[in-house]
């Protein structure tokens, strides 16, 4: 079997400057007025669109706008509400778990930091990333399947690779001033360009040697993405 071909750092920031000057926007589209809000909004965006978690924000969030209040939610109130967007029965108990948690253990406040974050009910690594980044203003380079999807297809990392592992490849490759960005524009490629269901992977391709500039490692970059 040939060895996987993989970009080295200088051609993976090519080709990621490359998707950002395809997709420039930045930030969540999950609506939030506080960190908490934030938190819940992200735990409820998993396997479903910011779309549907944003139908469905202004009910849970008026209703229950705070920790102390979601934590005294019966289940049934919060299932209700949210169960238009799927896995509802799973989620509701997150929202009331990690709204528990955080009065009991924080006080009610959102923590600042991935270790405090990842002992919330719901909370893996990639919700914390997302948290620390929108909420907090912190670099991190958050991994989800967009993400994992498209540095491996377009092999920034191997393809046999773990989230956690994409995660720390890609930030040993980019420059902690664009993990924010890179994360949101390769994100924004997957949803949109690059997608998961079959498609002519080629006009991908097209898209990125487009925004390419006529460098040599830029040259060499993509001749390892064909």
């Amino acid at each position: 079997m040939p060895k996987e071909l993989l970009l080295n750092k200088q051609e993976v920031q090519e080709i990621v400057m490359a998707i950002i000057r395809i997709y420039p926007e930045s930030g969540t589209d999950l609506h939030y007025e506080t960190n908490f809000q934030l938190l819940c909004a992200v735990i409820l965006s998993a396997q479903t669109t910011d779309i549907a978690v944003n139908r469905i924000s202004p009910e849970l969030f008026g209703q229950f706008p705070t920790p102390e209040a979601m934590a005294a939610a019966s289940l049934e109130d919060l299932r209700e509400i949210i169960q238009n967007i799927g896995l509802s029965n799973n989620k509701s108990k997150y929202l009331k778990n990690m709204s528990h948690k955080l009065v009991k253990d924080f006080n009610g406040v959102v923590p600042d930091n991935r270790k405090d974050l990842m002992t919330l009910p719901g909370v893996g690594r990639k919700t914390a990333n997302v948290v620390l980044t929108n909420g907090f203003g912190m670099a991190a380079f958050a991994v989800d399947t967009h993400v994992k999807r498209v540095c491996q297809r377009l092999h920034f990392v191997p393809a046999s690779s773990s989230v956690q592992e994409i995660e720390e490849i890609m930030m040993e490759k980019l420059p902690e001033d664009i993990w924010y960005q890179a994360h949101h524009s390769l994100l924004l490629f997957g949803r949109h360009q690059c997608v998961a269901r079959k498609h002519d992977h080629e006009k991908c391709l097209e898209r990125i040697r487009e925004a390419l500039p006529e460098t040599k490692t830029a040259h060499t970059a993509f001749q390892k993405l064909l």
